[in-house]
């Protein structure tokens, strides 16, 4: 009897080079971080997408949480941000005591409904956390408009949204700081890693502080103090070359890995756009696609579980997305009672396709 071939959710993607250039970082005998690889991403961000200055981390929640500490996030601050997101979204900023407040998800796709801020803003409220949901675009005009007119920050949440854009500006490159993600599962991996964009300069001299565990060491290696110590908090966010030079032989073949991306992404919204049963994804005019990610929404949980477990019998594997925030474990006994109905829908009927650079899309087309 043959074997039922397995189609895995994802697949980490390796180029080639990564060993190669691992290698360079250890004969070069510079492996603690901060050398010539970690420069080399770290110039690709801000040539590429003109973020102002980029410092590589050891995850996207590291990222975060040198957000909070650099907008003094306290006890009893404010911060807005969607329910419907990773739980680092929302850990970063509750791990220096500040109050989270979530909003409700637009009806016609995830991202934060950007009309239901205004009314949650408050003397508080420190910052808003957006989350470009499947790396498409929140309404960043709006938000931005908001943060300017009360004089609080935005944080992108671009965990999944690496070259994404909203009206020709790369997303990451928007809000007073953001953050990234290459944990196994984004479109450029290295492993875990993470990196912090700063385009408000007020943060930069800081931000290299905070990042090499509260000392200014950044500034004693090129040269401009006689020698280095505490100055602030900060903890070890700086990696490893070794991540670096891995990512490196990623960020090399962007081009290639985006363009395949797009390519199984356009197949899957092909293949079905003509279930009437099935919602398809919908990526605003204002934005562009980066083929992070494929889902569909079904009319209901039940139906949701039976797509899945369709798919699962013929060795095929989708998944289900976040439950939200504010109704988890943790939350539901501190959100304040509002009704999140599009982040519970989002939780209740969203799937996610299998999508990764190696995928053999017919084998799922065949599956149905």
């Amino acid at each position: 009897m043959e074997k039922m071939k397995q189609v895995p959710f994802n697949k980490p993607y390796l180029t080639g080079n990564e060993t190669k250039y691992i290698e360079q970082a250890v004969a070069s005998g510079k492996i603690s971080g901060n050398g010539v690889f970690t420069q080399k991403c770290q110039q690709f961000f801000e040539e590429r997408y003109g973020i102002t200055k980029t410092l590589l981390t050891t995850s996207c929640t590291d990222a975060l949480e040198m957000c909070a500490i650099l907008l003094n996030i306290k006890e009893g601050d404010e911060v807005i941000m969607p329910s419907y997101t990773f739980v680092s979204t929302a850990n970063a900023f509750v791990l220096r005591g500040a109050k989270i407040v979530f909003a409700d998800s637009r009806a016609d796709q995830p991202n934060i409904d950007e009309n239901s801020i205004e009314a949650l803003i408050t003397p508080k409220t420190k910052a808003i956390v957006v989350v470009h949901y499947a790396g498409v675009a929140c309404e960043m005009d709006t938000i931005m408009a908001l943060a300017k007119k009360y004089g609080i920050y935005v944080v992108e949440d671009a965990a999944q949204a690496i070259d994404s854009y909203y009206k020709g500006k790369a997303l990451g490159s928007i809000g007073h700081l953001s953050a990234f993600s290459f944990h196994e599962t984004k479109n450029v991996i290295s492993g875990e890693g993470g990196l912090l964009g700063i385009n408000d300069t007020q943060f930069i001299e800081r931000a290299e502080i905070i990042w090499e565990k509260g000392t200014n060491r950044s500034a004693f290696f090129r040269g401009e103090i006689d020698k280095y110590g505490w100055v602030d908090v900060g903890s070890s966010f700086l990696p490893s070359e070794i991540i670096a030079a891995f990512l490196w032989a990623q960020l090399e073949n962007l081009e290639d890995i985006q363009n395949r991306r797009k390519e199984i992404w356009n197949g899957y919204f092909t293949f079905f756009k003509e279930n009437n049963n099935i919602k398809l994804p919908l990526v605003p005019k204002y934005a562009t696609n980066n083929a992070h990610m494929f889902y569909v929404l079904l009319e209901s949980l039940k139906k949701r579980n039976e797509f899945i477990a369709s798919y699962k019998e013929k060795g095929v594997n989708p998944v289900f997305h976040y439950v939200s925030l504010h109704s988890s474990p943790y939350f539901k006994e501190k959100h304040d009672g509002r009704v999140l109905a599009n982040c519970d829908k989002y939780a209740d009927t969203l799937v996610r396709m299998p999508l990764y650079y190696e995928l053999e899309q017919e084998v799922v087309f065949n599956s149905k």
